[in-house]
């Protein structure tokens, strides 16, 4: 039995993840995990589960679920304590980091210092910080095992391989929300239109960088990290379907490529059961009958701005990924508080990153304040 640490446990994959533990008893138990502000659907996890430590976003939170009849065994932890008390509980063998943002950095780094191994959902950890963490990872000898369907993919791919026989990664991309609009009509699009992905369920945020094509940049980065390959070596390119979820190219010729449903309980899984596979109840199995064809095309990196942003701030290198990813963060916070246009998301990530001074090679602590800079900074300029 895999004894699971889960950071992020109400949102969009943790959800999925309590889903898988639930389903297979005999096979993972819950010992640990974290939401943010959803205190009742924590409660909910806790008295269903019995976590021996459950972590909030704040006090005033860790205060309200304290006034729930739980479990003796629980203890309640708050902030970014709290994180580092889920991801590093001594019980746990397996950390899934499903948190949005850049708080998801340091619990993931203390949770490799304890060795765990880590299933990580929180793209923000390599983005920001991919050097140091996959340094530490090196260093303490732990597993990163990645849960976003696309790494996952390309994961599966080289499951056997020499990764020097690679020639290239190619990330597929959905499109997102407004695939088959111009820019011109970009300019009046709603929250609304926005969080309606015609391919995945998703949370907010994730949902509103697929529809900017941040997501696929953040991806295009975190591949970097993840499989050691230059940024020249990886590709991005357009599949309405989202039934190949990646592809690797190899210096024969060959072509790998991970088919599925989208479904993030299968990249979720693999991770939790690696290097085993395990049967997923209630998934839909994919039926290529049913498709009969499938579409690519090439990205336009001048229609999809924010994702040549991301190349270029990944090939910058240094603190340039930790500035893009903050300062998107922001951005897209404003957009779904109505505080920015959809196309001002891009304005505000271009103007962040010129406003910067790269560090050619940032610490943990100068990453830390770089990015709390940048949110000042971007937060400033909105109206």
């Amino acid at each position: 039995m895999k004894k699971i640490s889960l950071l992020g446990a109400t949102g969009s994959i943790g959800t999925q993840t309590i889903d898988l533990i639930r389903n297979q008893p005999s096979d993972y138990q819950l010992v640990a995990c974290s939401a943010g502000t959803r205190v009742e659907e924590l409660v909910q996890i806790i008295l269903e589960f019995k976590p021996q430590v459950v972590s909030v976003a704040g006090k005033e939170e860790a205060e309200k679920l304290k006034t729930f009849a739980l479990p003796s065994e629980t203890s309640v932890y708050y902030g970014e304590e709290g994180l580092i008390e889920v991801a590093t509980h001594h019980e746990s063998d397996i950390v899934v980091n499903a948190v949005m943002g850049s708080v998801g950095l340091t619990p993931t780094m203390k949770a490799i210092q304890c060795g765990k191994t880590i299933a990580l959902a929180n793209k923000e950890t390599l983005v920001t910080a991919g050097h140091i963490v996959m340094a530490e990872a090196k260093k303490y000898g732990v597993s990163i095992l990645p849960v976003d369907s696309e790494h996952s993919a390309i994961y599966q791919c080289l499951n056997g391989e020499n990764y020097q026989n690679i020639n290239k990664l190619i990330i597929t991309a959905s499109g997102g929300s407004f695939r088959d609009l111009t820019r011109n009509q970009l300019t009046n699009v709603t929250i609304e239109d926005a969080l309606n992905h015609p391919n995945w369920s998703m949370g907010a945020k994730i949902t509103i960088d697929s529809a900017s094509m941040m997501n696929k940049g953040l991806e295009v980065i975190e591949a970097h990290w993840l499989f050691n390959m230059p940024y020249d070596q990886i590709d991005v390119i357009l599949h309405r379907e989202s039934v190949i979820h990646s592809m690797v190219e190899f210096i024969d010729g060959s072509v790998m490529a991970q088919l599925g449903t989208p479904d993030m309980r299968v990249p979720i899984a693999y991770a939790l059961n690696y290097p085993d596979r395990k049967p997923i109840q209630n998934h839909t199995f994919l039926d290529l009958i049913k498709f009969g064809r499938l579409h690519f095309e090439e990205m336009d990196l001048n229609r999809f701005r924010c994702l040549k942003y991301a190349y270029d701030a990944g090939k910058a290198g240094g603190s340039m990924p930790t500035v893009l990813n903050a300062a998107n963060e922001i951005a897209v916070s404003a957009f779904l508080h109505k505080r920015a246009s959809f196309l001002q998301i891009e304005e505000l990530i271009e103007n962040a990153l010129e406003n910067h001074s790269i560090i050619s090679n940032p610490t943990l602590e100068e990453i830390q304040l770089i990015d709390e800079e940048t949110r000042k900074y971007v937060s400033s300029l909105i109206k």
